[in-house]
């Protein structure tokens, strides 16, 4: 047998053992969109998403695009699986934290097709990036590792603002090439709420670590930065919701004074 190959297992079992926090994202992400928008669905939205993720993570760490230049250091490189020069964790990711994002935007907006949904989804996945990429910045304080660094550090806690325009167009894409994949044979998924919880699970886990490593400044900007995020949101689906109830109360009015005319 291929040594090569038979180191798979093991690899992934590595990835596994260093990232349990990653894998039980996943879990619940496969649940929650497996119930949400079918198995079928949920399967080619995690094939989809971890494709578009290695590609901008692959293209990065050459060119600079879409995240800005950085490196892999590869201190991990035999105690975990890696795709090139890509762990596998990274893209993994990104599916469950562009669903999770897609789910707060279909919450907030009351719709789940079309060009919002899709560019809020990018919006709140970058909006998630203010807190998990300075962390991983500082990874070597704790279990994340050191496994990164940027070729120049930017001005916010170490990353440069080109990392979350990557994180925009990343999540946009995810989102609206799933979207335009299954135009076609649309269907209405079920409740958001679950995605919801997941996208603030993750923000939570990201502000625990922060809190727990004494990031304190990061730990402020990223609490106040998401409250007032959530409440921008709640604004949005409440002026939403009742601009949907005033037109319907006029469309009834109007229904009701018609009959009250006659023939």
């Amino acid at each position: 047998m291929d040594q090569g190959l038979a180191t798979w297992p093991t690899l992934l079992a590595g990835t596994f053992v260093l990232r349990p926090y990653v894998f039980l994202f996943l879990t619940v992400f496969l649940v929650l969109a497996g119930r949400d928008l079918g198995w079928r669905r949920a399967l080619g939205w995690l094939a989809w998403g971890c494709t578009v993720a290695f590609v901008a993570e692959y293209a990065s760490t050459r060119v600079g695009i879409p995240f800005g230049l950085y490196h892999y250091t590869g201190e991990t490189a035999g105690r975990e699986l890696f795709i090139s020069n890509v762990p596998l964790f990274d893209p993994l990711s990104f599916p469950f934290l562009a669903y999770a994002s897609y789910c707060l935007a279909r919450w907030a907006l009351g719709a789940a097709h079309g060009f919002a949904p899709a560019a809020l989804a990018g919006a709140l996945m970058m909006l998630a990036d203010v807190v998990v990429d300075p962390l991983a910045v500082v990874g070597d304080r704790w279990f994340l590792g050191r496994i990164f660094y940027y070729a120049e550090p930017g001005v916010y806690f170490g990353v440069p603002l080109s990392n979350f325009a990557g994180w925009f167009l990343v999540g946009w894409t995810i989102v609206a090439g799933f979207l335009w994949a299954v135009r076609r044979r649309p269907r209405s998924p079920r409740s958001p709420a679950g995605g919801v919880g997941l996208y603030y699970g993750i923000v939570l886990f990201n502000l625990g670590v922060t809190g727990w490593i004494g990031e304190r400044a990061l730990l402020a900007v990223g609490m106040l930065g998401h409250v007032a995020v959530f409440l921008v949101l709640y604004g949005l689906k409440t002026s939403l919701a009742t601009a949907v109830w005033t037109a319907e109360e006029r469309v009834a009015v109007t229904a009701t004074t018609i009959d009250d005319r006659g023939p």
